[in-house]
């Protein structure tokens, strides 16, 4: 066997990477409080994690006006939301 296929192989490692947990915008319909916080997301276990940051994505239709609290968005989020009636505010982490 060659000697390339014996040695393990190792790689670039980003160390300052943030690994964020992500929401759908379609997730967010289930939830009933106008007031969506990474707090309300736990609780409804929709993340796993409190003190990793939170990014919405904009995938599904937001149905209801709600203000929704996180560390980051993504563009189309922002534009559904906003679409929607609702608010966007970014949390420091």
């Amino acid at each position: 066997m060659p000697l390339v296929r014996r040695i393990p192989k190792r790689g670039f490692h980003n160390r300052s990477r943030v690994a964020c947990q992500v929401v759908n915008i379609k997730d967010l319909n289930r939830i009933s409080v106008e007031e969506v916080t990474p707090e309300v997301l736990l609780k409804e276990k929709m993340i796993e994690r409190a003190d990793r940051p939170v990014k919405i994505l904009g995938e599904g239709e937001l149905k209801e006006k709600k203000r929704v609290l996180a560390h980051y968005f993504s563009s189309s989020a922002v534009e559904k939301i906003q679409k929607a009636g609702g608010t966007i505010e970014k949390v420091k982490r």
